[in-house]
């Protein structure tokens, strides 16, 4: 396994192999006049980062540059790697040449990508200059050409962003891989959100039961049995089924995969909650002539998009009886974005993430009166640093279940995600509304006692 990991394997990209580094002509038989690919490489180095390459960089010739004394080493396989750089010169042509085993990162993966995201000038606007002398680099170093085939696993989706059609494809692309490769990431729990961890070593499992708990207290399911729970993006059912076994819920989970909902039924079936526990394939718009309770949404918000965030929460008011309580669960992100171009195209496709404050707002427009909202920003560090664990131990069993480039787009996408949290680049933030009485009553409790 530490072979696959550390990039010592044949080369993956579809394009063909590497050529051998003593048939390269920078390689290091090449003459003694000709520069190595370490020292005719630095002109790029100029452009993408300020200050010289963060880490230490190995090429095909064998040649090294950067810094003996850090976290790890990025090792570029082929000029190819260059290549895919040069036609996407931002983090989506980092991440395809990683996709596709173009480049690999040795050593401590976290400090690599930490150490790179701190020093790279990509995102600011290089001088003619600069991309000039680049560009000859490029030439000499052979990576000059047509863009290289991107990788099968990028996504292309066609239609309105966010209209029913789309947001069915862009859900099947990224939960439809396999309930097998899904339970060796995320363990027994099967939960793919934010877990919550109350002590030192609390296990993944344990983190997510308290999560779940949480949600159903900050809900007022303990109030009593038979409360009618809708659970908005249900995943694999885990929510619904700890509210139907631990509260006496009746609950209702939407998802627009397929796969999930066959899973979902499945498992309420296995917990004895077959009735108890009702799993649809629907569109939260479908969703009409019924009453709930309480409504969670957790890990759906970042799939809805800015411009239907009012109809979404328009929609779920609609759906609550007087004093029912909608519980927002969804990474957030100082300022708002879209989600950035790898993520976008290899992960959550036309994925959004909001302003907390502007979710509080969207929120109050609908109707709810904002009662609470508390960030686990470091709890889903640990969640992800916990996935990343649970891949990289068996990372042969991943490769064999979802193939070698889906299994190293979630490597990437998780390691990058977990230091993301980790410096407060995005968060996650619970956000508790409840639709009032006609009279503005909230029938809520006088203090956070109750959900604590």
């Amino acid at each position: 396994m530490a072979e696959r990991l550390n990039g010592t394997r044949s080369h993956p990209d579809g394009n063909g192999t590497a050529p051998p580094a003593e048939d390269h002509p920078l390689s290091r038989h090449r003459s003694h006049a000709a520069p190595t690919v370490a020292e005719a490489v630095q002109p790029l180095m100029a452009v993408y980062f300020s200050g010289g390459a963060p880490v230490r960089f190995s090429f095909w010739d064998g040649s090294t540059t950067g810094p003996e004394n850090t976290p790890g080493c990025v090792v570029v396989h082929s000029p190819t790697a260059l290549t895919r750089m040069l036609w996407s010169p931002n983090e989506l042509g980092v991440g395809r040449a990683f996709v596709a085993g173009d480049i690999d990162i040795e050593g401590d993966f976290y400090g690599v990508l930490k150490a790179l995201r701190r020093s790279t000038t990509v995102t600011a606007k290089p001088s003619a200059r600069a991309l000039t002398s680049a560009l000859s680099v490029a030439m000499r170093l052979g990576a000059v050409g047509p863009p290289p085939r991107r990788p099968d696993e990028e996504v292309h989706l066609s239609g309105w962003r966010h209209s029913k059609q789309r947001d069915a494809a862009a859900i099947r692309h990224h939960y439809d891989v396999g309930d097998a490769f899904y339970r060796l990431i995320l363990g027994p729990a099967m939960t793919y959100s934010c877990a919550r961890f109350e002590a030192a070593g609390t296990s993944l499992e344990s983190a997510q039961w308290s999560k779940h708990d949480l949600v159903c207290r900050k809900l007022g399911l303990p109030d009593g049995p038979g409360k009618r729970l809708l659970d908005v993006g249900c995943g694999w059912g885990s929510m619904a089924i700890h509210a139907a076994c631990e509260y006496g819920a009746k609950a209702v989970g939407i998802t627009l995969s397929p796969s999930q909902q066959r899973t979902a039924q499945q498992y309420a079936l296995a917990a004895g909650m077959a009735g108890e526990v009702e799993v649809r394939l629907q569109d939260y718009r479908d969703l009409r002539g019924e009453t709930f309770d309480a409504i969670s949404s957790i890990g759906m918000f970042e799939h809805v998009g800015r411009r239907h965030m009012d109809e979404y929460f328009g929609k779920l008011f609609a759906l609550l009886v007087p004093g029912g309580r909608l519980l927002n669960h969804a990474i957030s992100k100082p300022g708002g974005s879209k989600m950035n171009s790898f993520i976008n195209r290899y992960v959550f496709p036309d994925g959004e993430l909001i302003d907390v404050a502007d979710v509080v707002r969207a929120m109050e427009r609908a109707g709810f009166e904002v009662r609470d909202v508390e960030s686990l920003r470091e709890h889903y560090t640990r969640t992800l640093r916990a996935w990343v664990a649970n891949l990289e131990g068996s990372w042969e069993k991943a490769v064999e279940l979802a193939g070698e480039r889906r299994a190293r787009v979630w490597r990437l996408y998780m390691t990058a995600s977990a230091n993301a949290f980790d410096q407060g680049a995005i968060a996650v933030h619970q956000v508790l509304g409840v639709r009032p009485t006609a009279d503005g009553a909230s029938l809520m409790p006088p203090t956070r006692a109750a959900w604590g």
